[in-house]
């Protein structure tokens, strides 16, 4: 493909522009995307679409990509939540009003562990600031802060770059002044692997009803005694930095990451029966407690809300 023809395709395909890359390690980065239209109106918590043509150039040493005839001029599309810096430059919480972009949290896929090679990390790790990008044109996601009271504790239990929408809603609870507790737990591997912590740390010291966790598992410090996020539950230290019992009745627990974290049940759909995963997750944990998990297809909302886009 000419240098020629792929000026055309970017200009065709591409409605929004890269307008800032903090790179957290050579693997993670927090990307800002300035749209060509009108940003649309949406919730903290939810997601869009970002995109990459197969044309693009790939990171050096991820897994070999073999396309089909055709593929070269079509798209490498994937939902990401959107996330949320929450501090301004200035160290002010945000005022996203005033802002164009959207923000996403992104780790580097290598590797698939299929046949198939991934597809879109490997080239938005290529790009450059002022480069051009797919940015869906919808916002949407149930993933939101809709059921939470004023005075009720909310918990952003994530793994890994999860923690992008618990950002985007922990910024919304900031700025409406909530009064309940707040707890936000990032597991990731290692320290570097956690891009917003001097934000959380600096957060944990203006907010006294904030508190940030990071448990990394393969840290020398950690060798021996790895804490997930299913262990700070069933050892009682989650009640212990949050400040009180886990209440069904005021509180809420948010989800995303690893599905193994999460615990997501079968349903069995001739008997209606539910079968959980094993080891056991935070859904099932949590249920046993009294919790209650959305079941959006039976029309119930509860009190863990996890996201579904994948």
């Amino acid at each position: 493909m000419t240098p020629e023809e792929i000026a055309e395709l970017r200009q065709k395909r591409y409605n929004a522009t890269i307008v800032k890359i903090h790179r957290a390690n050579p693997d993670l980065m927090i990307l800002r995307v300035r749209p060509d239209f009108v940003r649309p109106p949406h919730k903290a918590g939810q997601y869009s679409t970002l995109g990459m043509g197969y044309w693009e150039p790939r990171f050096p040493s991820s897994q070999e990509e073999v396309l089909k005839p055709g593929d070269e001029t079509k798209l490498a599309r994937r939902a990401y939540s959107i996330s949320c810096s929450i501090l301004d430059d200035d160290g002010k919480l945000l005022d996203i009003e005033r802002t164009d972009w959207l923000e996403f949290y992104i780790v580097l896929v290598r590797e698939s562990g299929k046949p198939q090679a991934p597809a879109l990390t490997p080239r938005i790790f290529m790009a450059e600031q002022g480069a051009g990008i797919f940015l869906g044109e919808k916002i949407t996601g149930h993933f939101t802060l809709d059921p939470v009271k004023p005075t009720d504790t909310v918990l952003f239990l994530a793994t890994g770059t999860g923690e992008a929408p618990h950002n985007y809603m922990l910024w919304e609870l900031l700025r409406r002044g909530h009064k309940g507790r707040i707890l936000s737990a990032s597991c990731v591997r290692y320290q570097r692997d956690l891009a917003y912590l001097a934000i959380q740390q600096e957060l944990i010291k203006r907010y006294s009803n904030y508190t940030y966790l990071s448990l990394t598992t393969r840290e020398n410090i950690t060798a021996g005694r790895k804490v997930y996020i299913q262990d700070l539950i069933t050892s009682g230290q989650l009640e212990e930095h949050a400040g009180s019992k886990l209440d069904p009745q005021r509180t809420h627990v948010y989800l995303c990451g690893n599905p193994k974290m999460i615990g997501v049940p079968e349903k069995n759909t001739e008997t209606g029966e539910r079968h959980f995963p094993q080891p056991p997750g935070v859904i099932e944990i949590l249920e046993k407690r009294g919790f209650q998990v959305d079941q959006p297809q039976a029309k119930i909302k509860g009190n863990i809300h996890f996201e579904e886009y994948w």
